[in-house]
């Protein structure tokens, strides 16, 4: 079972394990850095594989539904939507930790103001915030970016598994018809060779009329 460009549904479950495991990795090692934008990048990467996880299991899921044995498909829906839940649990931790580095700058940054240092090392100190602020928007910026590619991602693959099933139930429907008639492919064979021969005998019948006036009129002459 595969689709195209993506892979068999083995394949998409083993892929979605390592990004699990990644994005697990890497949200412990932004969890020990002082601040978020120390390393603003990981926090970005973090979100991005979290995303593409969640476009594996749109994909998983448009596949266990095809698998053919009921047991494996009870099997393969439990294992998606345990991925699902554990790339949902991961992007709250990461929607947590950000918002507690927003408010530990927004602090840090208040507090700077409060000082109101005349050398300048406060004006120094507001920059360095500012610079952070920055760097933490455009992070947000390019989560809901992956987050809104991700949900547009699962709803035409949501829209493709619906067209098939819709396709795959016209299919089954114009099978039972055929069954119930009773026709198969070498009756519709035999209909489409008598219609044939019958077109022969009237292209002949009209070349016999067609002789026998010219004949005849001849023959009044």
């Amino acid at each position: 079972m595969a689709v195209e460009g993506g892979g068999t549904l083995s394949e998409l479950y083993q892929r979605s394990r390592r990004l699990l495991l990644k994005t697990r990795d890497d949200l412990e090692k932004l969890e020990r850095l002082a601040t978020a934008v120390d390393k603003p990048e990981l926090s970005v990467s973090v979100r991005r594989d979290i995303s593409q996880t969640l476009t594996l299991c749109s994909e998983m899921d448009c596949l266990w539904r095809s698998v053919a044995s009921k047991p494996q498909r009870d099997l393969w829906k439990r294992k998606v939507e345990q991925v699902a839940e554990e790339a949902d649990s991961l992007r709250e931790s990461l929607d947590r930790y950000m918002q507690r580095q927003q408010r530990r700058m927004q602090e840090a940054q208040e507090r700077a103001e409060l000082l109101g240092r005349t050398n300048g090392e406060s004006s120094h100190i507001l920059r360095i915030f500012d610079e952070e602020a920055q760097a933490m928007e455009s992070a947000r910026n390019s989560s809901r970016m992956l987050e809104e590619a991700t949900a547009t991602g699962a709803a035409i693959l949501a829209k493709y598994s619906e067209q098939r099933e819709r396709l795959k139930g016209a299919q089954r429907k114009a099978l039972d018809v055929l069954n119930t008639l009773g026709l198969s492919n070498s009756v519709l064979r035999i209909i489409e060779r008598r219609n044939r021969v019958d077109q022969w005998i009237k292209y002949a019948g009209m070349i016999l009329t067609l002789v026998i006036v010219i004949v005849f009129l001849r023959w009044v002459r």
